[in-house]
């Protein structure tokens, strides 16, 4: 199954927080083909910078290596997923989350997020 990884649940997988949900879990040790949104990783080094997480520094080449150690490709924004993204309802104020959905509509692909809000737009939401 390819899906999307949410920030959180990226930095959980990889951090063996027991937060994972077994189905989430499974998805990220198994076969399936995740990928992580270049949002993601913008959110993960400004977090890192404001002191608000806490990562390797510099946490760039601490993230690559984590994607490559757990098979995750990464989703850049094209300009159809921007485009998509001026659609969307303001439920959730996140842009980073607004972003990851707004691919997930333009890619057809699931959400791996324990965020409540994700479902409030029409992804599926996998936990």
């Amino acid at each position: 199954m390819k899906a999307i990884l949410d920030t959180h649940a990226f930095l959980w997988a990889i951090a063996g927080d027991r937060r994972m949900s077994p189905k989430a879990h499974d998805l990220f040790i198994g076969p399936s083909d995740l990928v992580l949104g270049v949002a993601s990783i913008w959110e993960i080094l400004i977090k890192v910078q404001l002191g608000k997480l806490n990562l390797p520094r510099p946490a760039g080449p601490f993230v690559i290596r984590k994607l490559a150690e757990n098979r995750i490709e990464t989703l850049p924004i094209a300009l159809d997923h921007s485009l998509a993204f001026e659609g969307l309802p303001m439920h959730h104020r996140d842009p980073f989350d607004r972003m990851l959905i707004a691919q997930a509509q333009e890619e057809n692909l699931p959400i791996i997020t324990a965020d409540p809000v994700f479902s409030r737009y029409p992804v599926k939401v996998i936990w």
